[in-house]
């Protein structure tokens, strides 16, 4: 049990994670700030904070619980707000995106107490944005990286590692650098080639024609370009090494589709379409199983 959360950052995934502390009986009170007033204030109004704060450093007076759920180029702004009340025993996390850039904010910002920090990135989210789509449920029965550091307290992973399974998580441990490389794959690229497909589509002439006859594979092969733009542009900027690289290796296997189609050479288009099937096929069985 926690006395004070403080929460900077009220929209979807901080004000989830208040209302899942609260509904799980770990946290006593929450206090929060965000950036807009009206934030913070409407926060209040819904039951996700109980008291509001006027500057973060304010939020994070007497917290032995802080969260940080701000976009990923605010980092290191609001480590330098709070790191005055930071102390050894506060357990500091965030939910960004991309790691080894949060990472060396607090090792600059943060110095001798960088080791109350605990990286966290949560496998979830809503294409909707805001503390009105808060949820309770937001978290259970999704992963939840996180990527200490050589200075990071055991006592405060094991926090942090007890807070998420008691929200119903899956908890899994990776350093900054593998889980920057691993999600430029799996999350990054895949934000990044939606964008660019709906530009594609609505630049042309008859983009709109050809919108409006879309089916269900286009809805649901693009459903996250309609993400966050803010959150998303700071976090393909922020991850842009690890993106470009795995841009360079999709472009490549494109560029082998491509020929093959120009070719006619249907038979080895249908092999390499087979692998990528089966791919799919086997990593969605695998995925069900491990979350069972």
């Amino acid at each position: 049990m926690f006395e004070q959360l403080g929460l900077i950052g009220c929209g979807l995934m901080g004000g989830s994670f208040a209302l899942a502390l609260k509904r799980a009986g770990l946290v006593k009170r929450v206090v929060g700030y965000s950036k807009s007033p009206s934030t913070t204030e409407r926060a209040r109004q819904l039951g996700v904070i109980d008291v509001e704060a006027p500057s973060a450093l304010l939020a994070v007076s007497g917290a032995d619980i802080v969260l940080l759920a701000v976009p990923v180029s605010a980092t290191e702004a609001t480590f330098k707000a709070i790191r005055h009340l930071v102390g050894p025993a506060t357990l500091i996390m965030d939910v960004g995106s991309t790691k080894r850039d949060v990472v060396d904010a607090a090792r600059r910002v943060l110095r001798d107490h960088v080791g109350a920090f605990v990286p966290c990135h949560p496998i979830t989210g809503k294409e909707l944005s805001g503390v009105e789509h808060a949820d309770a449920d937001l978290y259970s029965g999704k992963q939840v990286i996180l990527t200490p550091i050589e200075r990071t307290y055991t006592v405060q992973l094991q926090k942090a590692i007890d807070v998420w399974t008691a929200l119903g998580c899956h908890v899994v441990k990776m350093s900054p650098q593998t889980h920057d490389a691993a999600f430029a794959a799996v999350s990054h690229l895949p934000h990044l080639i939606a964008f660019a497909m709906m530009n594609g589509i609505s630049g042309q002439e008859h983009g709109k024609d050809y919108l409006s006859l879309a089916g269900p594979g286009f809805r649901d092969f693009t459903r996250i370009a309609a993400s966050d733009p803010k959150m998303w542009r700071d976090i393909l900027i922020a991850n842009r090494e690890e993106l470009l690289e795995q841009s360079r290796i999709f472009q490549h296997i494109l560029q082998s589709l491509e020929q093959l189609i120009s070719s006619g050479s249907g038979d080895v288009l249908e092999v390499l379409i087979e692998q990528a099937s089966e791919t799919r096929a086997n990593w969605r069985m695998t995925s069900q199983k491990s979350h069972k």
